[in-house]
């Protein structure tokens, strides 16, 4: 009996080791390795925090690799967070919203800048002068980011829709060239592009509004955020580093655009003027103008008639990660 007891004893204190091990390496199979975040021309602030390697030096500490992809557009990057390509995907709000609606497991977790990054595009010699000017013409848009949800915006304002003129589907930089080379009648611009187009050729930016650019939205994938919360904040952390040393060096902020883009100094500071950096706490600001962006896509069929843009304004707009960052510093 006693070798029997001493037997069971044995296998459970085995089982008890093995089961500690087993949740151990669970553990560490779980842990955080990598952190994969975009930089985009669009976003000054992206390509400063790659540039000096903020997020390496921080995350290094731990351990943890970061990657960094490009993002062409706000369309690209929602692909790239959709597939988990990346785990922070830099947008416009309006198209994080789109995405949303769409079922998109998403969080606006910072904000990167309120920019005036678009605007209507035609060359200087066009007869085009004004919204209505477009009916019956072609336009480049990017379907589902800023550029196109401006376009929809300044057609409804002038009792135009979508169906009075043909959208043509093009990656911002090709929907510049096209303008350049008489392919469409206009652009749906997008900073840095828009202003290569504004410098070296003369091109007139016929409608401008800059309420209508919705603000420049750092996005994280939901799964992430609730897996690795504390991720969320580092990154918020090395954000705002590199926003304020954007405020405070917009010249040298500049020439890193013009290196990355591969563009003229003269365009890149056209660009970085066109932002506002002040703000990068999402909140209620954020709301009202993706609220606002959100009637006009219903209007458009963009998002589904009967979507709660309330609810998914609210569900996108997260705070409580810069809040906790920001206020702390």
């Amino acid at each position: 009996m006693k070798k029997i007891i001493a037997v069971v004893l044995l296998l459970v204190g085995a089982s008890f080791i093995l089961g500690a091990c087993s949740n151990a390496q669970g553990k560490e199979q779980g842990a955080l390795k990598k952190v994969v975040l975009d930089y985009a021309y669009y976003s000054p602030t992206s390509l400063a925090l790659k540039e000096f390697g903020w997020a390496e030096e921080v995350f290094e500490k731990e351990g943890i690799e970061v990657e960094w992809v490009l993002s062409q557009g706000s369309n690209k990057a929602l692909e790239f967070l959709n597939s988990k390509s990346v785990d922070f995907g830099s947008t416009a709000g309006a198209a994080a919203l789109i995405a949303k609606s769409n079922g998109s497991p998403i969080e606006s977790v910072y904000i990167y800048s309120k920019p005036e990054w678009t605007a209507l595009v035609a060359t200087e010699d066009s007869p085009i002068k004004t919204v209505e000017d477009l009916k019956g013409k072609k336009v480049a848009a990017t379907l589902g980011t800023d550029p196109y949800i401006f376009l929809l915006r300044s057609l409804q304002e002038a009792g135009l829709s979508s169906k009075d003129l043909e959208i043509v589907n093009l990656q911002h930089a090709d929907g510049a060239n096209a303008l350049l080379t008489g392919q469409v009648d206009a652009w749906a611009g997008l900073d840095p592009h828009m202003a290569r187009v504004e410098v070296d050729s003369g091109a007139n930016l016929f409608s401008r509004d800059h309420d209508k650019n919705t603000y420049g939205t750092l996005n994280v994938r939901s799964e992430f955020a609730e897996q690795n919360p504390e991720a969320v904040e580092k990154v918020i952390e090395v954000y705002e580093k590199a926003r304020k040393w954007v405020v405070e060096n917009p010249d040298e902020a500049a020439e890193i655009l013009a290196k990355e883009a591969d563009m003229e100094l003269e365009v890149a500071k056209k660009s970085i003027e066109r932002n506002d950096f002040s703000d990068p706490i999402p909140g209620d600001k954020q709301i009202e103008a993706l609220e606002e962006a959100g009637a006009v896509l219903k209007s458009e069929n963009v998002i589904k008639g009967d979507a709660d843009i309330e609810k998914t304004v609210s569900e996108l707009i997260i705070d409580r990660f810069a809040k906790k960052v920001i206020a702390t510093e």
